[in-house]
């Protein structure tokens, strides 16, 4: 008790703590809040919050990369799909129909593993020949390997399905009693966590141990000899390679890791979706994560997940839902005549704010990075810099009168 006392009270101002605390407490409560609000009907918006899971995993991944190593990756999507895709090869009867003859089904939490390790497989094998490169000539190599590989999979025919892509993947399975006939039927009391298109509240708790997973994983790495070694090659990579660091090795490890954990959410991905083409791996997808890791602030853990939170937010949900609300409002301020199409060629407000989300998008990233240049929960150090490079930039003129 009195440890916890302690650390409760040293805590008390450290918005990383903080901000998980937050964010534990509201992932808990999540569920039983969307059914409270919307009278039990509310289960898309919680497999909407599981989705939105699988973009978190792949901004902390990312923040790992860009946030502690300082590398540029414009490709992030490609190991994304890579995981995707060999989660489909190994849990699915698509295999039947190759030279191999036989349709491979592993076990999902075995095919969880097997997607990160090949997706960190690929990650090292770009990196081996590129990462000697730096700044604006590793993302352009980046981005060409996210440009080749969804096309590869696109191609790749009978192996991977050509553009319709893999269908009918094996659903999560969990061990033990939780699977069992009883479950949801004879005991009230034990929750129903099969995974079925029915019940999306077994997809969002399972999403939420594999973020507590990667989490702690990624925090450990950050707080550890790798992680201080991450930092130096970010800050000065000349500096750190004259202070014995590897950076190549270095660099290495954060692609790998990085890609590792996009792979991770890849194989998670396709067992919720249980279909895999190469249509949901293009260059947006890329964009979108480096956005969250840069919203949210750039070598911070929570900050890369509240970023994933606020950008999923407005992308999934806000933007959607706005030509409607529109409509409703203007509707309940006795404003009807906003919503008429004018025989002029004037379109009503829906379709207008349908038509300029992206717009509406675009001003909302500005606001933010005006207001907010170092990020929502930026890093200490991150923080530090900025306010360094500002004071800098206000005594350059006085130096110069002087």
């Amino acid at each position: 008790m009195t440890r916890a006392r302690d650390f409760v009270r040293s805590n008390l101002r450290n918005p990383n703590a903080i901000a998980y605390f937050l964010m534990a407490v509201g992932a808990l409560l999540f569920p039983a809040i969307v059914q409270f609000a919307t009278g039990g009907s509310g289960d898309y918006l919680v497999g909407l919050a599981a989705d939105g899971g699988i973009y978190m995993l792949m901004a902390i991944g990312l923040n790992v990369v860009v946030g502690f190593a300082g590398l540029l990756d414009l490709g992030y999507a490609a190991f994304f799909a890579i995981g995707s895709y060999t989660y489909a090869l190994v849990a699915s009867n698509h295999l039947g129909v190759t030279p191999l003859g036989h349709s491979l089904h592993v076990p999902f939490w075995i095919a969880l593993f097997i997607g990160m390790l090949v997706a960190a497989s690929a990650g090292a094998l770009l990196g081996a020949p590129t990462l000697r490169l730096r700044g604006d000539y590793l993302a352009i190599v980046t981005l060409g390997f996210g440009e080749i590989v969804p096309r590869v999979f696109r191609n790749a025919g009978i192996w991977t399905g050509g553009v319709p892509g893999i269908s009918a993947l094996d659903v999560p399975t969990l061990p033990g009693w939780f699977q069992g006939p009883w479950v949801g039927q004879d005991f009230a009391w034990v929750p129903d966590f099969r995974f079925t298109s029915a019940n999306l509240t077994a997809y969002y708790v399972l999403m939420i141990v594999l973020i507590t997973f990667v989490v702690i994983l990624v925090n450990n790495l950050y707080n550890s000899r790798l992680g201080r070694a991450w930092m130096a090659v970010r800050e000065d990579e000349t500096a750190a390679a004259a202070n014995g660091v590897n950076t190549v090795s270095i660099k290495l490890l954060a692609f790998s890791i990085g890609a590792a954990t996009s792979g991770f959410a890849g194989a998670f991905y396709g067992a919720k979706l249980s279909y895999v083409s190469s249509e949901n791996f293009g260059f947006i997808v890329s964009v979108t994560v480096l956005a969250m890791v840069v919203l949210g602030g750039m070598g911070n853990i929570p900050g890369a997940m509240l970023g994933a939170i606020v950008l999923y937010f407005i992308l999934f949900w806000l933007l959607p839902n706005a030509p409607a609300q529109m409509q409703q409002l203007a509707s309940s301020l006795g404003l009807d005549w906003l919503n008429q199409s004018n025989p002029n060629g004037w379109p009503g407000i829906a379709e207008v704010v349908s038509r300029s989300k992206y717009v509406i998008f675009g001003l909302i990233l500005v606001g933010i990075m005006l207001l907010r240049p170092q990020g929502l929960l930026p890093s200490q150090i991150r923080k530090q810099e900025l306010k360094h490079a500002e004071h800098e930039a206000l005594a350059a003129p006085r130096q110069l009168q002087a």
